[in-house]
């Protein structure tokens, strides 16, 4: 048995080494302490941003809410973000009129850059981030008429933008997936997209509006490497903004070009696609994404106005409800096939003969 005086002289090692093997289930180990240093969330930032976010317009818009959140807190210098941090940011938020939506997507790139700040060492608590509450906005589509009267007006700007407009609404696909298209991606009847904003490729066919507008007009020079890689976001929403106006939809702020995707997902809906299908088309990485077309599906209801219109007393027959259920078929053909056995008893029962007294 190890004394106080001898582990006070010596090398403190040796003794715990000695220590260890005198009782093998305890153990020791000597771990470099690292010090936490205190961070602003737009340092953090400029540390991550190329790790943690492709190069792009939803990159442009994280680095607007960092530098926003950022400026919210001051600039305050912190090793620990905690939960009443982010309680105050969230209701100055609120009361700069962020919507609840609008809070989600700034919440979702704070929390993703301090997730990768705290798994790096760089702070050392993170507060518990809740998914504000959203409400289900009303969904803008183009009606034929207006498609038509925007496209001829893009058309009557840029060739190239017209094109670029077709692909778009009967494809369903995103500004940036059709502009990183190349060549390589369009194979017979099919084009594939790889370049997502859910990170999954899809492959869907083509319809013969968009065969032709993929094909390029002879011109002189190399051939682009895509179909609509000669245009950028900027100059494609540039004539998109001034097309809307020249059609008098220039005060509508929901016609943007994304409103081409709303178009195609409620055009498939409408037309009896399933809601599985519908999400497949559009990439959704959930079915609750694509659920919001699902209200566009009247024709399933139909055979409710038929059930509400019939005057109470008629009824409808098994036969011609449209909801009609196997259980009510059989419990209605039941009391029938009951009558026409006792009926069959009866003219089989034998007659009591008058003369039987």
């Amino acid at each position: 048995m190890m004394t106080i005086d001898a582990i006070q002289e010596g090398d403190p090692s040796e003794h715990f080494s000695m220590f260890s093997s005198q009782n093998a289930k305890i153990k020791y180990s000597y771990n470099k302490i690292r010090e936490v240093k205190s961070h602003r969330v737009g340092e953090l930032f400029s540390a991550y941003r190329d790790i943690l976010w492709d190069d792009g317009r939803h990159k442009y818009n994280v680095s607007s809410f960092i530098g926003e959140i950022d400026e919210i807190l001051l600039g305050e210098r912190f090793s620990a973000f905690d939960q009443s941090t982010l309680d105050n940011l969230i209701g100055t938020l609120r009361q700069r009129g962020n919507s609840n939506a609008t809070i989600n997507r700034k919440m979702a790139a704070l929390s993703k850059l301090l997730r990768k700040a705290y798994k790096m060492g760089d702070i050392h608590s993170l507060p518990e981030f809740r998914r504000q509450k959203e409400r289900a906005g009303r969904i803008r589509f183009l009606e034929r008429d207006e498609e038509a009267r925007l496209f001829a007006a893009i058309k009557s700007r840029s060739e190239d933008a017209y094109r670029l407009s077709v692909f778009l609404v009967d494809t369903g696909c995103r500004l940036g997936e059709a502009l990183g298209l190349i060549w390589n991606d369009i194979q017979e009847h099919r084009v594939s997209f790889w370049i997502t904003k859910s990170g999954r490729s899809r492959t869907i066919p083509m319809t013969e509006r968009v065969k032709e507008v993929i094909r390029l007009p002879p011109t002189e020079g190399r051939r682009p490497k895509g179909p609509f890689t000669k245009l950028s976001q900027a100059q494609f929403r540039a004539i998109w903004n001034d097309a809307k106006a020249e059609v008098g939809l220039g005060a509508d702020d929901q016609v943007v070009p994304h409103i081409l995707r709303h178009t195609c997902a409620s055009r498939l809906v409408q037309g009896g696609i399933d809601i599985r299908r519908v999400q497949m088309w559009l990439g959704h990485q959930t079915l609750s994404m694509t659920m919001r077309y699902a209200h566009l599906a009247t024709n399933d209801l139909d055979g409710c106005v038929v059930v509400l219109e019939t005057p109470r007393g008629e009824g409808l027959s098994s036969e011609s409800s449209a909801f009609a259920s196997p259980l009510t078929t059989v419990s209605a053909a039941a009391p029938t096939q009951k009558s026409e056995a006792a009926a069959t008893k009866t003219a089989k029962a034998p007659r009591k003969s008058s003369k039987a007294k």
